[in-house]
């Protein structure tokens, strides 16, 4: 997997390009600015965007706005945000259009190396991997379907947003996964979801509930 990382840190940013190398992925540009960030990925071409928010000059969310940048000169080019920091009207911009692909991952939550690296794998499968502070921050309860869900259903909703399986989802409510398997089907249908869309329906799904 070909990987351009943007983290203002020298001392974190050669961490995890060892790390992401010895995992087997080609870290095409490591850098330290947004500008560098939106110029490494117009030249290469990378499967996968690794980006912190506040980085140089200002040190506010030239990273995320990079990001943004990125997005919409490659529609749809995977993107996981990593930060100390939730940006959240920027944030809903990068979700706006799709939620395939993208990742918003707070350092001081994630455990360890693994949980890190399979995160970004995911996102660059055009999965997503939402932090649950990222996903409470960025939910704005509109007067839609999303509206109609049951308590349950939008907890597994909200684990669907940080990408869990059902498994995990069951593991984490202490239900069955039949019972989780219920609960994503009664979300499909109160979605209007369909068997035979063509879009991932729990991508659709999530994005529906980031939405403002």
């Amino acid at each position: 997997m070909r990987v351009v990382l943007a983290e203002d840190s020298a001392v974190l940013r050669e961490g995890m390009v060892r790390l992401l190398e010895l995992r087997g992925h080609q870290v095409q540009a490591a850098v330290g600015d947004g500008d560098e960030l939106v110029a490494a990925v117009e030249e290469l071409v990378p499967d996968v965007v690794v980006t912190d928010v506040r980085m140089p000059p200002g040190h506010t969310d030239e990273g995320l706005r990079a990001a943004l940048e990125c997005r919409r000169r490659r529609p749809g080019l995977p993107v996981l945000v990593f930060s100390q920091y939730v940006e959240n009207r920027i944030a809903r911009d990068l979700v706006a259009g799709s939620a395939a692909g993208v990742g918003y991952l707070l350092k001081d939550r994630v455990a360890d190396s693994a949980e890190f690296l399979d995160a970004l794998e995911r996102v660059a499968a055009g999965g997503t991997a939402l932090d649950p502070e990222v996903v409470a921050q960025l939910v704005r309860h509109g007067r839609d379907a999303v509206a109609e869900l049951t308590p349950r259903e939008l907890q597994v909703l909200a684990a669907m947003a940080e990408g869990l399986s059902n498994a995990a989802i069951a593991t984490r409510l202490a239900i069955g996964e039949r019972a989780v398997e219920k609960h994503v089907a009664g979300i499909f249908t109160t979605l209007d979801l369909p068997p035979g869309a063509a879009e991932n329906r729990r991508v659709v799904a999530v994005l529906r509930y980031l939405r403002r």
